[in-house]
């Protein structure tokens, strides 16, 4: 999770100094607590990591597991399904040439101002 996101979740909770998250290691599965506290130097994190999985939805890693591999592993990826000749198919099973081309394409708002 990003420091400044961590300061955006401080400011939310106003009425703490400590920011906890409670639940099992997403790897080991033992129950862990993770604390966030703001200090002179920076904020400090106890018990291990955490991450931000969607908006308000996080996971935990016990320091242990955190040490080992402080990626998070094992979730499930979200899938990017586009049309191509008249079908939608996820881009991950496009060939190499057609996903450079996917990755090279430009948001743009058509005359009713909406994203397209």
């Amino acid at each position: 999770m990003s420091v400044l996101r961590l300061h955006e979740l401080f400011d939310r909770n106003l009425d703490s100094d400590i920011l906890e998250w409670v639940g099992d290691c997403h790897d080991c599965k033992k129950e862990i607590k993770v604390s966030a506290t703001p200090e002179e130097d920076g904020i400090h994190i106890e018990g291990g990591g955490v991450y931000e999985i969607k908006h308000g939805e996080f996971a935990v890693k016990c320091d242990d597991c955190f040490g080992k591999d402080p990626v998070l592993k094992n979730y499930q990826k979200c899938l990017v399904y586009s049309r191509v000749v008249g079908y939608l198919r996820p881009v991950d099973h496009w060939n190499e040439g057609k996903q450079a081309e996917f990755k090279d394409r430009k948001m743009f708002n058509n005359v009713f101002g909406e994203t397209v």
